[in-house]
Order: structure tokens, then C-alpha cells, then sequence
């Protein structure tokens, strides 16, 4: 018996010991997974504050909750099975689908660049207005909704090799942990002016630090908007880049490889980081290219279908009537009187 209980303790143990190696092995993927994904998290951070920027103090860290369990939920109910399935049965939509939201990524940037040219003039009124927050809450989830594919899309490629069930647990590692590290880093940046305001309020180099805090935030959350504008087009070109040499359209990625690559080679000491900035460059233009394109194509068809109907609305009286046409009593009474009375 006790020989058995030996033997017994061992293969608890074998099996402890594979267990733990499992749980490390996951973890190591889940790092690698995530830090190929690093630079589309910075774009996410970057993005999000710019959602309640007009919302009151003591709605913004709500609103961040709100989106977050978006998120969560654009990630385990949509994305994780999407890429799951499609990458054990239909691997070759992957790319094609991914295109769409990155051309979707470099609408909605182009669509900000040229709301603010458009508007340029104005005093502004309509970027503060205190937007409806279901509306706003929806809009960050659909601009998540693309960025998180790309996340996981990433994430997955580290781990295509992996078994079913191994890829599921890593891209369910990977989809907790950047959503907790995005938005709780969000959370930090639109509470940063709060934190300043109460540490102003205190005596010393604190209170001064603090104010300073407060008067640099609106600066901050400006450059954020910028940086996540831009972001848009980066990320969204970035992946019509990498599509079209997918799909075996070579031609453009290969053109900026070469730039990159020469950039890369005069640049000496800093060539990596001047072969990046060619590349992010690169992304940026073609996403802004390609989003002006689909900014002009729906304000050609959408846009003005709506406006045609919120024209013919106006343009028709509460009685039925269009304005310009008189009323079927005016019309009785004007019509000639070319049939003799009754009677």
C-alpha cells in the first residue's frame, strides 16, 4: 500500500510539473502574442480618450467602464470566435475581412481630419457639445471593435502553430490583459486633471505641481486627439499595406519596403528608428488617402440621400401639402364654374 501511494504521489506530481510547464508555456505566448500587438495598443489608448473629452467629470470614468466592457465584449463574443473558426476552417479570409475594417479605420481618421478642415473657421461649439452618451458609447465600441480584430488577428499569428485549445486560452490571456492595460490606462489619463486638482490644493512643491497638472491636461487630451487621429490612418494603412502583399498585390508594399529600406541604410546608428517612420509615414498616407476616398464616396450617395429626404420632410406642409402647390379647398374654389348647379 504504501509503494501505491508512493507511485500515486509521483504522477501527482509528473502532472503538477506539466501542468505549471503548460501554465509557463501560455504565459511566455500570451507575452509574445501581446507585445506584437503593442503598437496597435498604444493606437487604442490613444484613441479613447478622445470619447469623453465633452462629457462631465463625474461621467467620464462611467463612459470608460462602459466601453470597456464593450471591449470585452466586441473580444470573447465576436472576435475570439471569428478568428478562431475562421483560422481552423477559412484562413483565407482572414485578410480580406481585416482590410474592410482597416478601410473603415482610415474613414473614420480622414472623416476627423476633414471635419476640422471643414470647420476650421468655427468657433468650435460643435467639438464640446455634450454628445448623447449611448451614441458615444456605440462609436468607441465600433472604433474597438476594429482595433481589437487587429490585436487579436496579431496575437494569433504568434500562435498559429499552437493547438485549438492552447490558441484559445493564449487569445483569451491576451484579450483580458489588453483591455485591463487600455483602459485602465485611459482611466489614468482623463482623471489626470482630477488627481491634479486635488494635489494643487495641498502646500509646497505638491500644490504647485499640481496646478501645473491641471494647466497642462487640456494640452495633453488635445495631443491625444491628434495622436489618436492619426493613429487611425496609421493602423487602418498599415493593414491595407500588409493586405495587398497578403492578397500577392506586391507592388505598393514593395515600393515601401525599398524606401524603408534605403532610409534604414542611410540613417546609420538610428537606422530602425527612421526605417519605422518611413513605414508608419507610408501607412499614414495611404490610409488618408483611401478614408478620403470613402469619406467622398459616402457623402456622395449616403450623405446625400439623406439630405434629399430631410429636404422633401422640410419642404412638405403638416397638411400634406407642398408649398408652392394650393390646398384641394383653394383649388375648389378657384376651378372654373363650367358645370351649371344642381337643382
Amino acid at each position: 500500500m504504501a509503494g501505491g501511494l508512493v507511485a500515486l504521489l509521483d504522477d501527482v506530481a509528473v502532472l503538477a510539473r506539466a501542468a505549471a510547464a503548460s501554465i509557463d508555456d501560455i504565459g511566455a505566448a500570451a507575452a509574445k502574442a501581446g507585445a506584437k500587438a503593442a503598437g496597435v495598443v498604444v493606437d487604442d489608448a490613444a484613441v479613447t480618450p478622445q470619447y469623453v473629452r465633452s462629457l462631465a467629470a463625474e461621467r467620464e470614468l462611467p463612459i470608460i467602464k462602459r466601453i470597456a466592457v464593450g471591449s470585452l465584449r466586441n473580444k470573447f463574443l465576436i472576435i475570439l470566435p471569428a478568428v478562431l473558426l475562421l483560422s481552423q476552417f477559412v484562413p483565407w479570409l482572414l485578410t480580406p475581412i481585416l482590410m474592410l475594417g482597416g478601410a473603415y479605420l482610415c474613414y473614420e481618421g480622414a472623416e476627423k481630419v476633414w471635419a476640422k478642415i471643414a470647420h476650421h473657421g468655427a468657433s468650435g461649439a460643435g467639438e464640446e457639445q455634450v454628445q448623447d452618451e449611448t451614441t458615444l458609447v456605440s462609436g468607441a465600441v465600433r472604433t474597438d471593435l476594429i482595433l481589437s480584430a487587429e490585436i487579436m488577428v496579431i496575437s494569433l499569428n504568434e500562435v498559429i502553430d499552437e493547438a485549438f485549445w492552447s490558441r484559445l486560452v493564449i487569445l483569451a490571456v491576451v484579450a483580458v490583459v489588453i483591455t485591463v492595460l487600455v483602459y485602465g490606462v485611459v482611466a489614468l489619463i482623463v482623471k489626470m486633471d482630477d488627481a491634479g486638482l486635488r494635489l494643487s490644493q495641498r502646500s509646497g512643491a505638491v500644490a504647485t505641481f499640481g496646478r501645473g497638472l491641471v494647466r497642462a491636461m487640456p494640452a495633453v487630451l488635445t495631443v491625444l486627439t491628434v495622436v489618436g487621429t492619426a493613429a487611425m490612418l496609421w493602423v487602418g494603412g498599415h493593414i491595407l499595406l500588409l493586405g495587398t502583399n497578403e492578397l500577392n498585390l506586391h507592388f505598393l508594399y514593395e515600393a515601401v519596403h525599398h524606401v524603408e529600406v534605403a532610409a534604414h541604410d542611410a540613417a546609420g546608428v538610428l537606422g530602425g528608428l527612421v526605417g519605422w517612420l518611413v513605414n508608419t509615414v507610408a501607412s499614414a498616407i495611404l490610409g488618408l488617402i483611401v478614408g478620403a476616398f470613402v469619406v467622398l464616396v459616402v457623402t456622395l450617395t449616403l450623405h446625400r440621400r439623406t439630405s434629399k429626404a430631410v429636404a422633401a420632410g422640410a419642404a412638405t406642409r403638416p397638411d400634406g401639402t407642398i408649398p408652392g402647390q394650393p390646398s384641394r379647398a383653394a383649388q375648389r374654389r378657384d376651378a372654373p364654374a363650367d358645370r351649371a348647379p344642381r337643382g
